[in-house]
């Protein structure tokens, strides 16, 4: 018997005369991300993509990578039929004998896209579902609250055979390469993972930027931040990082700037630092991973504070969300056991004891008026080092 999976995507369909290139992307991601995991063929009809696996014991990694893949809304894998009723009723027995044995109560559903074939869609149901009753003697009928739904699709090259209940749910939204170019701050907290998977999840590649304050900081925080990179990329493919040296900034804060300012101007430097490199890069946004009130330099006046210092849009997706939702997408995405890793980063270095949680820009401008911003900032941008992250 042979197995397929199927993967159908859905906000593509309502792009209009623009959905070939959006399809078209979104096939080159398909390839790109099953690249390294198995030989297949692959088709686009109906907004279903056909992914044949060279070899069927890979078909289980290969519908889960599938499901990393931005775009795609369902993931399942089907046993394939002669457009034949008799071996669509013969396939489905087999195929799902393990499915209806262990429920109660079982439907059928049938599409037919081919309407050269024979029997209509309640026809289908109606002879596959009378055929498996007969054979399944344990298991009844209850069109309204089954066990087992059958999927049955009549298509134009084959039919294929499912249980609904084993499909995968997909990442849905966009294809990456639809949405542009983004860079994300990403440090090694909850936060910005999750706000980089947000905004990749409407196409929007992904850039990101650590900031690293060594020997402060240490081989094993930037460790931890390639891995986040690397956790990301399961969902981009690919992600480039550039690690900014900061620790001479952050000493000249600290020796030069008032306590209850210092994270701050430090922030302030890290946005600057971030539109040049976002700039240098295409990139048409920075991402951070701020939520209003979280903690004292994300309450309003703070982000304003902070965000007065660029000139490009800023995407801010976690901006009313909780620390348990944003938790609960940190599990969700695979994040969560990395981002809980005890290793410091830059934003810990020097905190203040009672930062200023209502600051005016003029104040935070009159301290940094005893930095050399320009030279400090050049400094660190001939430092940067470039990482190619790969999903690991």
């Amino acid at each position: 018997m042979k197995e397929i999976v199927l993967a159908k995507y859905g906000e593509i369909i309502l792009k209009g005369g623009n959905r070939a290139r959006f399809e078209n992307i979104l096939m080159s991601n398909i390839k790109n991300a099953l690249r390294n995991v198995a030989e297949t063929r692959i088709r686009l009809a109906q907004a279903t993509v056909y992914v044949e696996v060279e070899d069927e014991s890979k078909i289980d990694l290969v519908a889960k990578r599938l499901s990393m893949v931005f775009g795609l809304v369902a993931i399942t894998k089907a046993a394939v039929c002669k457009k034949d009723i008799e071996n669509i009723k013969a396939v489905a027995k087999e195929y799902l004998k393990n499915d209806l044995t262990a429920g109660k109560r079982f439907k059928v559903e049938a599409k037919r896209s081919d309407k050269a074939f024979p029997y209509k869609s309640p026809q289908i149901c109606l002879e596959v579902g009378g055929y498996l009753d007969d054979e399944f003697p344990d298991i009844i009928v209850d069109v309204h609250n089954p066990d087992v739904t059958v999927k049955v699709e009549v298509r134009d090259f084959d039919a294929y055979v499912y249980a609904d209940e084993n499909r995968i749910q997909g990442q849905g939204g966009m294809p990456i390469g639809t949405g542009s170019k983004a860079t994300l701050l990403l440090s090694g907290g909850i936060d910005s993972p999750v706000a980089g998977h947000m905004i990749a999840k409407r196409g929007v590649e992904i850039d990101a930027i650590n900031f690293f304050s060594y020997p402060y900081t240490s081989d094993r925080a930037k460790e931890k931040v390639i891995t986040l990179a690397s956790i990301l990329a399961r969902y981009t493919s690919k992600i480039n990082l550039y690690i900014v040296p900061f620790t001479e900034i952050q000493l000249q804060i600290r020796d030069k700037c008032p306590e209850e300012h210092m994270t701050l101007v430090m922030r302030r430097f890290m946005m600057r630092i971030a539109e040049r490199i976002a700039r240098q890069n295409n990139s048409k946004a920075l991402i951070t991973g701020e939520s209003v009130g979280q903690v004292a330099s994300q309450t309003l006046a703070a982000l304003d504070v902070t965000n007065a210092v660029v000139d490009m849009p800023i995407l801010q997706p976690l901006i009313g969300m909780d620390k348990l939702e944003i938790t609960d997408r940190s599990v969700a995405i695979g994040a969560y056991e990395t981002s809980i890793l005890p290793y410091e980063d830059c934003c810990t270095v020097f905190t203040p004891k009672h930062p200023t949680t209502n600051p005016r820009r003029i104040n935070i401008e009159k301290s940094e008026k005893h930095l050399d911003i320009e030279t400090l900032i050049e400094r660190a941008m001939e430092g940067i080092e470039k990482i190619e992250v790969f999903p690991e």
